[in-house]
């Protein structure tokens, strides 16, 4: 089973940094309390533009001297029901850290803290993933199909996330994918 670093995402845009300690290997406890977030901190305030792809930016970063790459977009269309209700932005990240061994994972944050215990979507084409949440994120919950999204998304023209937030807002974000294969491509070269 693959393990995530949960909160690499979270304290990239918490703290403007991806840190990836020993503990973040685990599940986080229930009770695990999050570091205070600083005012207007985003994913990447500590992170350095690579090169920039149409919709799609190339990032890399070394919080603590471990190198982080990642591509990330922000969504070309949000749409919520009930409309109007407010949220933090939202962002996909396609995410390497290769001092762990992971490349390409996908990830997203939806801007609110999700529903607990029910399950985002993501659909790339015809092709629908299903991404378990946590606060504001949400990862690929079967690791086994991260590369064949990854395939689609360098093919398809967007990906679309639905989400429901803690107060039972439903939101579905539509990102481009114009640009992802070449920041991918990027973000390949620039962690081996």
């Amino acid at each position: 089973m693959k393990t995530y670093c949960r909160n690499s995402v979270m304290l990239l845009l918490t703290a403007g940094t991806v840190v990836c300690g020993a503990t973040a290997y685990a599940k986080p406890a229930q009770s695990a309390k999050k570091p205070p977030a600083p005012a207007a901190a985003t994913p990447t305030e500590q992170a350095v533009l690579l090169a920039q792809f149409s919709d799609w930016g190339a990032y890399k970063a070394t919080p603590s001297g471990k190198k982080v790459c990642f591509a990330l977009s922000k969504p070309t269309s949000a749409t919520s029901e009930p409309p109007g209700r407010k949220r933090d932005p939202s962002y996909a990240f396609v995410s390497t850290r290769p001092g762990e061994r992971v490349k390409n994972e996908v990830s997203v944050i939806v801007g609110y803290p999700q529903k607990a215990g029910v399950d985002a979507s993501a659909t790339v084409g015809s092709a629908k993933y299903v991404m378990y949440t946590q606060n504001d994120g949400a990862w690929v919950k079967n690791a086994a199909e991260e590369a064949q999204m990854i395939e689609a998304m360098r093919k398809a023209p967007d990906l679309v996330i639905k989400s429901v937030s803690g107060q039972g807002t439903k939101t579905t974000d539509t990102y481009s994918l114009k640009g992802l294969a070449q920041a991918l491509d990027k973000v390949a070269e620039e962690c081996k």
